[in-house]
């Protein structure tokens, strides 16, 4: 029985679906104007592992991820680039879908983008306009009244009151309050327009979602996800802004990923420690960051450091080397109570830890069962392989894996084919007994990274 952490109510709870068997499920995709960081990664992959989860569980998904490609962050980048917006953003939607190959990130089954949302986003202010919720301020620009909502500040747990006695915010003219926020931005000069009825302009950032999520999943839907920096002011805006234009409740389950640090720092880019996924991936094999990812449970912090991902690395090792020369053979008995377990993690919010945890269990397993019942170790390998599979891992052959090193490949690295060589001379001079070649080869490779293991029949090896 699946249970959700619900920042909406702030416990876990059974999960329950509108649609008996069906799920519909919205997650605040990328701002498009620059490469995306490793805090993006863990969106796309926290909630990947969730969309698998939930189709094999038997749910039919229908996950929606948006795509931000007009912001005032955008408008600022084209015109630093002298280039025009959509060049800019289509730039850097097709990086962001490669990134999310490179990580083995299941694309969404729908990924509207705001700027091809323009009837609907209109529809929505209109409509808000006409309850009472929108309103034209002094300088043109649309505004939502957040006075108007009673329920404003439930997702976050904070009332206009305290916000407006404990924060303080620049005062705008414009608005009737300091805390209501645009809906509709008029146009300014060398800026991208649209027509509308209050004249030429472009959306606010937060009515883009509302506006999208609705039109893909109808006013009420499952699960809406995100990053735990939008959980204020961009989901308490789209809970205003959604169930004043429609009337219904917008959104039974909200999810929020926790933040990525930098060596314990918040990731910023003013302190210098901002990293993009393309920079983590000139060091690391994306399965590494992928695992390393998964290490936490995804509502809590994630501290990123070359330390922390060298041990991903090390530990996706382990459980690729269990794989290795296993034959044959199919998921047995013996592997319930391991199923069971990985079951009761993911079961319980996605603990992904828990359920890694059960993995290295299952791997410890097979090596105990190697030479004394190979057919065992063969079933518990196909059960590793599968449960793994549902948090996108171990998707490659052992072999290939463990002959591959992270890092960057210098001109001095070895080949495969001059490390077979080596080896090949090695194995002739331990025939010939001539044991100090065959340990200058070995300390040879050792020092070029190449671990050698002497099993029954041969040599193999891996990158250390």
């Amino acid at each position: 029985m699946l249970k959700i952490h619900n920042n909406l109510t702030r416990q876990k709870e059974i999960f329950k679906p509108i649609k008996e068997g069906k799920v519909t499920m919205y997650v605040c995709g990328m701002t498009v104007y620059d490469f995306c960081h490793i805090g993006h990664a863990r969106v796309m992959v926290v909630f990947d592992v969730v969309s698998r989860y939930l189709r094999e569980q038997g749910y039919d998904l229908t996950y929606v991820r948006n795509v931000t490609d007009i912001d005032d962050k955008i408008i600022k980048r084209a015109n630093e680039n002298g280039e025009d917006i959509t060049s800019l953003t289509e730039r850097y939607i097709v990086a962001m879908h490669e990134d999310e190959r490179a990580l083995g990130v299941l694309p969404p089954d729908i990924e509207p983008k705001a700027t091809q949302s323009m009837e609907d986003i209109i529809s929505m202010i209109s409509t808000l306009i006409d309850k009472g919720y929108g309103y034209v301020g002094a300088n043109g620009d649309i505004f939502y009244s957040v006075s108007r909502f009673e329920k404003y500040g439930q997702l976050s747990g904070k009332n206009l009151e305290e916000l407006q006695a404990g924060e303080r915010v620049d005062v705008d003219e414009a608005k009737q309050n300091p805390f209501d926020f645009v809906l509709w931005k008029m146009s300014k000069a060398d800026e991208p327009s649209w027509d509308s009825p209050w004249g030429k302009g472009r959306p606010g950032w937060h009515i883009e979602c509302s506006a999208m999520s609705t039109k893909c999943l109808g006013d009420h839907f499952d699960i809406h996800g995100g990053g735990m920096d939008l959980q204020f002011p961009h989901h308490e805006n789209e809970i205003a802004q959604s169930e004043g234009a429609t009337g219904h409740k917008f959104v039974n389950f909200w999810m929020h990923n926790g933040f990525v640090r930098i060596n314990e720092e918040k990731m910023s880019k003013s302190l210098g420690n901002f990293f993009t996924v393309r920079e983590v991936l000139e060091r690391y094999r994306p399965e590494v960051v992928r695992f390393f990812i998964l290490s936490s449970q995804y509502r809590s912090p994630l501290n990123y450091s070359n330390e922390s991902l060298d041990e991903a690395s090390s530990a996706l090792r382990r459980l690729y080397t269990a794989l290795r020369d296993l034959k044959g053979g199919r998921e047995s008995d013996a592997a319930k109570p391991f199923v069971e377990r990985f079951y009761e993690a993911m079961n319980d919010d996605f603990n992904t830890p828990v359920a890694v945890a059960v993995l290295f269990d299952i791997a410890r397993e097979i090596n105990r069962q190697k030479g004394e019942s190979d057919e065992l170790a063969a079933s518990l390998g196909n059960t590793l392989k599968r449960l793994s599979g549902l948090l996108g891992l171990l998707e490659n052959e052992p072999e290939a894996f463990l002959k591959l090193s992270d890092g960057v490949a210098t001109e001095s690295a070895l080949g495969d084919k001059e490390i077979d060589q080596l080896i090949e001379e090695r194995i002739t001079a331990r025939a010939n007994k001539e044991w100090a070649e065959a340990d200058r080869i070995r300390d040879l490779l050792k020092e070029q990274g190449v671990i050698l293991e002497d099993i029954t029949g041969g040599t193999s090896w891996r990158r250390g």
